[in-house]
């Protein structure tokens, strides 16, 4: 993901579905979300530290232990060479069966989700995906400096985009997912009991998409098969 925070959002309460069941899953933000939060008194070095630490708090919410960093600069990511061996470096380190990521493509229904951060980690991690992380020959320096063989990964799970096909009910680790999202306290401390309501909101649209009944609450994604 892009941000801290940026997971919690969109995906927490399908990651402690799967932590409950045993996957292992791993985090990889790719800046420290140094351009966020709304206090002038805390400087931009600050910030990173702070939304660092609240991200692992927000992890262990789910269940996730292994969050991992870039390190690029929030506001400024572009899909580049460099992002895309980042990405491609982890994916071989971690060797995932799935990676989930944002989705590239602009979200006309609700803007939000297509922040230009969001979009470029989404291209960028798309192409690490395919072709990269899979083809030998690809950042090749990877295999030779650092041992890192080429590695396939069966599907990508696209997340904010304007299309969805698939929906993960999450009523029953709802809880979850906002204990998640009220540990980064520095970019939702200030909306206090409106943000239970902004997510349920959402989550009841996705649900109501996907013919849940009514009072589920789903999280929705685009499954694209990369075998």
């Amino acid at each position: 993901m892009a941000h801290p925070d940026d997971v919690d959002f969109g995906v927490a309460g399908t990651v402690a579905g799967w932590t409950d069941r045993g996957i292992e899953v791993v985090y990889v933000m790719v800046t420290d979300g140094d351009a966020g939060g709304f206090d002038d008194a805390v400087t931009r070095k600050e910030m990173a530290v702070l939304r660092r630490e609240e991200q692992r708090a927000a992890a262990k919410c789910v269940g996730v232990s292994d969050v991992r960093w870039l390190g690029y600069s929030d506001g400024q990511v572009e899909a580049t060479l460099g992002l895309r061996r980042d990405i491609t470096r982890v994916i071989r380190q971690v060797r995932p069966d799935r990676v989930v990521m944002p989705s590239p493509e602009r979200n006309y229904e609700r803007i939000y989700p297509s922040h230009p951060d969001h979009r470029a980690v989404g291209s960028a991690a798309l192409d690490a995906v395919y072709p990269d992380a899979r083809n030998p020959y690809a950042f090749p320096e990877l295999l030779a400096d650092e041992g890192l063989d080429a590695w396939t990964a069966r599907e990508v799970w696209l997340s904010g985009g304007p299309v969805a096909n698939h929906y993960v009910d999450i009523t029953d680790r709802f809880d979850r997912k906002l204990n998640a999202l009220r540990a980064h306290v520095s970019q939702t401390g200030h909306m206090g009991d409106g943000l239970a309501e902004m997510l349920r909101g959402w989550l009841s649209a996705n649900a109501a998409e996907a013919g849940l009944p009514e009072g589920r609450l789903a999280e929705s994604f685009q499954v694209i098969d990369t075998a």
